[in-house]
């Protein structure tokens, strides 16, 4: 009687795959194959055809040699300084976050500040930064990490003051260090609220990788875009814009796998609570 057990639950597994992946999959699908047969017959020079940008993709960033390509000299470039600014923001957000969030007298000096610089638009610091650091990589990353910083650093803040006081009054009627505290306690009941700052923080980071490069750059994908642009190659243009988008999503499916992993426990919480619900 429980043989077909192990072989139902595999295929209710199976199912569930397919489910999600027609749902990932299913918009974009449907966007594209609009936006291919829409544009089909089209004319227009600034809004040429989807076949025609498929058709210039390839050549326009994986063109040979691979290592002189432009994915090889521009968009590695572009990710890698995201990814560095991004880092740097995660560290320092978390680490200050933690820091104000546990103490009542720093935070009541900290807020105003946090809260001028959190109402300045990161893109209007490009200008600034490139007065002091150049138009080099240095500078692009630390327009990445400011702009990702402020998304972290408050909701870390906001998940550290909205721990449960008898937590931390048990952490330290078991007399733990403070290192085990923050480990245990604090970054654990914050995760939620830093993942979603981490998460709010990887877009806005894309956006300001872009803008950086559009300013003043000698590579990068949103350089590349624009000289497209300038120079009129309009599908390569739109074909670096795809790509930009491409790159996004992967990046995002990425952070969701590592977030599930970190969340795992709490994601196993919410489930038993809405199944006893």
């Amino acid at each position: 009687m429980s043989g077909p057990a192990p072989a139902v639950r595999a295929g209710a597994g199976v199912g569930r795959v397919l489910r999600s992946g027609l749902l990932v999959l299913g918009l974009p699908a449907v966007l594209l194959t609009a936006w291919w047969v829409l544009t089909d017959g089209s004319t227009s020079y600034f809004n040429p055809p989807l076949r025609t940008i498929v058709g210039t993709f390839g050549e326009t960033w994986f063109g040979s040699p691979f290592a002189e390509s432009r994915f090889v000299q521009d968009v590695i470039p572009s990710v890698l300084r995201l990814l560095a600014g991004y880092g740097i923001a995660l560290v320092a957000g978390i680490v200050l976050g933690v820091a104000i969030g546990s103490s009542r007298a720093l935070r009541a000096y900290a807020e105003p500040v946090l809260e001028f610089f959190r109402a300045i638009p990161p893109p209007v610091m490009v200008p600034i930064l490139m007065l002091f650091l150049g138009i080099g990589t240095s500078m692009k990353i630390v327009v990445i990490a400011t702009g990702c910083l402020w998304p972290i650093l408050l909701n870390t803040v906001e998940g550290v003051r909205g721990l449960d006081p008898v937590l931390r009054d048990t952490a330290r009627a078991y007399r733990l260090g403070r290192v085990a505290t923050v480990r245990h306690l604090v970054l654990r009941g914050a995760s939620p609220q830093i993942v979603t700052g981490a998460r709010q923080a990887l877009s806005i980071g894309i956006i300001l990788m872009v803008i950086s490069e559009m300013f003043a750059a000698k590579d990068g994908l949103g350089f590349s875009i624009v000289q497209f642009q300038r120079s009129f190659a309009i599908p390569e243009m739109w074909s670096g814009v795809i790509l930009l988008g491409v790159v996004g999503v992967l990046l995002s499916l990425v952070f969701r796998a590592v977030t599930n992993a970190v969340l795992s426990w709490y994601l196993g919480y919410r489930q038993s609570q809405h199944g006893g619900a």
